[in-house]
């Protein structure tokens, strides 16, 4: 069985304890970043998911600055078609990894809003930003495993001699999430791990075949690993924890919500989450709330309850052969503490050996 991984998430669009109300929005900031960071890598965290969008400040600079801040955590940095050149994200890529120690690894993402694609100047489908994506990984993959001169000519770059330095220390790892068919063929063919969004066990064992069946086609059958990317809502008490998730939505409105689901629409990921909330209410399961898909997109399914009902939650995506999470909680750095000292314990118990210790 794979060791487990458990990664946190950087919120470089700012922090919040609540979504309905500008006053409850704290934001982004190097203090905001490093608290956050910090707390997550004492909570034993192994990586950090740094986002690539418009309301997020650069994933390229703010991961630079966090890893001069801490000593262990790994960043997890987007590479979104279109973002920078493949050139240019092999060199800030190879750069940061080299000068933080081999700490750095790669989230393939193809945006999942067209509007937003459109206000960066990328005017692809969908399809399209996949189809560059993978030409973008062929490219950084190439650069990365040769000194050699690169020679490419594809649909959307043609290079003649590229070269990029420096190469990261050791092979990067690359996670991808996303749950269109293009999303799941690059996956299988170039992806360490696929990150799920939350869903039904049922659900996530049938895309973990679906996905190693289109592995094997690369001969990567064995070589693709699965994990979840979640929201984490807990307290010592059941009740607590669902006090909590409500208070994250006081304020919203349909208006919000309607905002959200429009501008979203053409991710079958954000399609799958939205068709979650209309056909199972606020619960997919006794503890997964589908309550911030109303305003968040994305990873919008929440793990809510006291510390047991938790670990149980996540042992079911364990025990279907998940080993990676990545998750994430409000505030981020008080709900990464919360996850080390009641969560973590119980997880580590059930799983003798698959667990790194906390660091000192």
């Amino acid at each position: 069985m794979r060791p487990l991984e458990f990664g946190w998430f950087l919120p470089t669009g700012g922090d919040t304890i609540t979504y309905g109300s500008k006053d409850g929005l704290i934001p982004p900031s190097m203090e905001l970043f490093e608290k956050i960071a910090l707390a997550a890598e004492a909570a034993g965290f192994e990586y950090m998911l740094v986002p690539v969008a418009t309301a997020c400040w650069d994933a390229y600079i703010a991961s630079s600055m966090v890893l001069a801040r801490t000593r262990s955590i790994r960043m997890l940095v987007a590479a979104r078609p279109g973002y920078a050149t493949p050139i240019l994200m092999t060199r800030m890529i190879g750069a940061m990894d080299r000068l933080s120690g081999g700490r750095v690894a790669v989230n393939l993402i193809a945006g999942q809003s067209d509007a937003e694609a459109m206000q960066d100047g990328v005017r692809l489908a969908k399809e399209d930003r996949y189809a560059m994506m993978e030409e973008d990984v062929t490219i950084m993959k190439s650069l990365w495993g040769s000194s050699e001169p690169l020679h490419f000519e594809g649909r959307f770059h043609r290079l003649e001699g590229a070269r990029a330095s420096p190469r990261p220390r050791n092979p990067l790892r690359f996670y991808l999430g996303g749950g269109s068919a293009e999303a799941w063929a690059l996956s299988a063919k170039h992806s360490d791990v696929h990150l799920f969004w939350g869903d039904t066990v049922e659900t996530i064992a049938a895309n973990m075949a679906a996905i190693r069946k289109l592995a094997a086609q690369h001969g990567r059958e064995d070589q693709i690993g699965f994990g979840m990317r979640l929201q984490m809502i807990c307290r010592p008490t059941e009740k607590e924890a669902w006090d909590a998730a409500h208070a994250l939505l006081a304020g919203v409105t349909e208006a919000d919500t309607a905002l959200i689901r429009s501008q979203y629409a053409s991710s079958v990921a954000n399609q799958r989450v939205q068709e979650l909330a209309r056909t199972h209410g606020e619960l997919i399961a006794p503890h997964l709330w589908t309550g911030i898909t109303r305003v968040r997109p994305g990873a919008g399914i929440v793990v809510v309850g006291n510390p047991q009902q938790c670990a149980d939650t996540l042992q079911q995506f364990i025990d279907i052969g998940c080993h990676s999470f990545c998750l994430s909680g409000y505030l981020h750095d008080e709900e990464a503490a919360r996850f080390a000292r009641w969560v973590r314990p119980l997880l580590a118990e059930r799983n003798p050996g698959r667990m790194p210790a906390l660091p000192l």
